[in-house]
């Protein structure tokens, strides 16, 4: 596969509305996409590497799955309907089809399946329509007719110049009575909370089963305390106990409410913002309604946005790569580089990773940013090497959700191939904080990645667990001591005598030693005098495009 054509089934897959499901012959999930946690409720990281089975509600549903595999082989495709259960409680039903992946000796290697919540066809009976447009557990409508209902609201209030409150409704602590108590009892709940929901609106407004515990509902206001009315109905009749098989449990909620036209115009956004402020009257002991405000979220209203341009950014190949030199203390050549992400957006300039690598791990969207990151550094560094410049090794940041994937080396080796790039050429930077989680899954995945002949350092070493042990148990190879040590040398002995530990420790164990943060001559001095193998800091450049990078790789000494 190109390497156009593979950015192009990352952004897709990253984009599209339907869920997508990759597992292989042991029906062990191997990659799912955003819209699949959406539709879930579950994150990459709770259903990669487990049995596909988890997901399905019943008896039925695992069956199907048993014995589609016999269609599956003899037709290349299987089609039908399954239920699966929201991570939240409750079942969602979906219009499935799975297809068959197959390996390179031609026997099933992977299949993927795709669900869909809507299925087009015009020929539906009534009943057949309540089914999709409809939760099957509650009987309310889904969060496809919920967003349809709230698109006509929006209309007639604009048409009358009227405002619209939009309502989400999350259960405190649903889990801890689904864990507790079993699912067929949290669903039975659902249906009493969903009973009681209706009973506290009109029959011309919308009352909603968007997701596990979530309900949402629209309503037009007639007056600008209608939403605090309602929300407060809502809060009492939740409180009130349920009689659920004999037994009594009494539950809270939260409730998130955003206002047409005050917050936005924009259906999707509303309910992000109404969802917002669920989360927001979640914190502490729950049990209250909150207004989503430009002035108390205008964090999560940036989060928002911004997820919503990140979006955009992946579509119309928005980031680029800068590149700052590491180089050898005593040579004074630069030996390496790290590649270091940049968006360039058309309306705001360069925006910080530190500003949206956060939302995009959130969202899962550093999947696809992150494998362009690998694949541009690679194709970048041998047309570099192609030109006659001196070979160098590139080092890229990988995110805790590039490395849960568990075709993540799979997929370091077919981005190596398509750029033609020597493996001892790229090196992959990961934090310490990743190694503690799923050990023995990460030792695996990152000697897989060392047989490739890639290396593998610790970023920002010193400041996160710095446990000794797992230096002995990790293919690491290489250590890089934090800026914020390098910066201090000078004024603090603590701080000299922690980079001379971490020099002596790397240099005992075989590791090449790396100091980021290195911004004077002392600083260097300081490095090379204790032995450090490699330097990089704003003392030799600071991060550049290629371009201007490529003219410091044709100077033999970069300072002297």
């Amino acid at each position: 596969m190109s390497q156009q054509t593979q950015a192009l089934f990352d952004i897709i897959l990253a984009n599209i509305d339907h869920g997508v499901i990759v597992y292989d012959a042991n029906n062990l999930v191997q990659h799912v996409n955003p819209a699949f946690e959406r539709m879930t409720g579950y994150t990459a990281s709770e259903v990669l590497g487990k049995d596909l089975e988890m997901l399905v509600s019943g008896q039925a549903d695992r069956a199907i799955i048993s014995t589609m595999r016999g269609s599956i082989d003899t037709k290349d495709c299987w089609q039908g309907e399954i239920k699966i259960r929201h991570r939240k409680g409750g079942t969602c039903p979906f219009n499935s089809s799975i297809h068959i992946l197959p390996g390179q000796t031609g026997q099933p290697h992977n299949y993927v399946t795709i669900i869909r919540n809507v299925v087009e066809n015009r020929d539906l009976d009534k009943d057949d329509r309540h089914n999709i447009q409809c939760n099957l557990l509650t009987g309310l409508p889904n969060q496809h007719l919920f967003k349809d209902r709230l698109e006509q609201v929006l209309i007639t209030s604009k048409r009358v110049n009227k405002s619209a409150a939009i309502l989400v409704c999350g259960l405190d602590r649903f889990s801890i009575i689904n864990d507790g108590l079993g699912h067929a009892f949290g669903d039975l709940l659902l249906k009493a909370v969903a009973l009681r929901l209706k009973s506290c609106f009109r029959g011309s407004d919308t009352v909603a089963h968007i997701e596990g515990d979530c309900f949402g509902m629209v309503l037009q206001m007639t007056a600008t305390d209608d939403g605090v009315t309602i929300a407060e109905k809502i809060l009492k009749a939740i409180k009130r106990p349920f009689e659920i098989k004999g037994q009594e449990v009494t539950v809270t909620a939260s409730i998130g409410i955003s206002l047409y036209p005050t917050d936005d115009e924009n259906v999707d956004k509303l309910i992000a913002y109404a969802k917002s402020a669920m989360r927001h009257a979640k914190k502490g002991s729950g049990n209250k309604y909150q207004f989503f405000s430009n002035n108390m979220n205008t964090k999560a209203k940036k989060r928002i946005e911004m997820e919503c341009s990140l979006r955009r950014a992946i579509e119309h190949k928005e980031f680029i790569l800068y590149y700052q030199p590491k180089v050898n203390a005593e040579s004074q050549q630069i030996v390496g580089a790290e590649a270091l992400m940049r968006w360039q957006d058309p309306e705001n300039g360069m925006i910080s990773p530190a500003v949206f690598i956060p939302v995009a791990e959130e969202t899962g969207l550093i999947e696809p940013i992150g494998t362009w990151g690998l694949r541009e550094a690679c194709r970048q560094n041998k047309q570099w090497q192609d030109k006659g410049l001196r070979p160098i090794r590139v080092s890229v940041n990988v995110s805790g959700r590039q490395l849960l994937a568990t075709d993540f080396a799979d997929k370091i080796k077919v981005i190596l191939e398509e750029s033609g790039l020597l493996s001892r050429y790229l090196e992959l930077e990961i934090t310490e904080s990743l190694l503690m989680d799923n050990t023995g899954d990460n030792i695996n995945k990152l000697q897989q990645i060392r047989d490739l002949g890639c290396h593998i350092s610790i970023d920002d070493f010193g400041t996160g667990y710095s446990s000794l042990s797992y230096l002995t148990r990790f293919p690491i190879s290489a250590l890089k001591i934090d800026r914020a040590f390098i910066k201090e040398v000078e004024s603090s002995k603590n701080a000299s005598e922690v980079a001379r530990a971490i020099i002596g420790l790397s240099q005992g164990l075989q590791m090449e030693v790396i100091a980021e943060g290195a911004e004077n001559i002392k600083h260097v001095n300081f490095l090379r005098q204790n032995g450090c193998d490699t330097v990089q800091g704003y003392y030799y450049s600071r991060p550049v495009p290629a371009e201007e990078f490529e003219d410091l790789l044709s100077i033999v000494f970069i300072k002297w």
